[in-house]
């Protein structure tokens, strides 16, 4: 049986990805588990990074803070630039993640379909459990 010790939770903001985090919460809570939410940006012009970083570090506070279950957990945020299923995977190896719940879908519109490319990406290249969430 999975017993899960760190558990990722890549977000991108969406509504898919806080019904992902509410779960990967509730996992936590019940194994007493760290929680590593991540956000990776795809950097097209270099100049716009910082700025890129720094909104993304603020919506992820923003995200945790409309969970107030976070606040009695081991939760660690990172902002990371990259190809995003590459950098989830690379989150999860340089963590020893044991556990990755993500969501199916992402955002509206064309991202959408990204991001469900995504999440397939992260299942066949992770190796430990992904828990997708619709």
């Amino acid at each position: 049986m999975l017993m899960p010790t760190k558990i990722l939770v890549p977000t991108d903001f969406s509504e898919h990805s806080d019904r992902a985090l509410e779960q990967a919460l509730d996992i936590a809570r019940e194994y007493q588990a760290k929680v590593f939410v991540t956000h990776v940006i795809v950097v097209v012009r270099p100049e716009f990074e910082n700025a890129l970083r720094w909104e993304a570090q603020e919506r992820l506070k923003n995200q945790l803070d409309r969970f107030p279950r976070a606040r009695h957990l081991d939760v660690a945020t990172d902002v990371r630039t990259g190809i995003v299923y590459e950098e989830i995977l690379k989150e999860s190896e340089e963590n020893g993640i044991d556990l990755i719940v993500i969501a199916s879908l992402g955002q509206s519109g064309i991202a959408k379909y990204l991001v469900g490319g995504v999440a397939r990406n992260v299942l066949k290249g992770s190796k430990c459990p992904v828990l997708l969430t619709k």
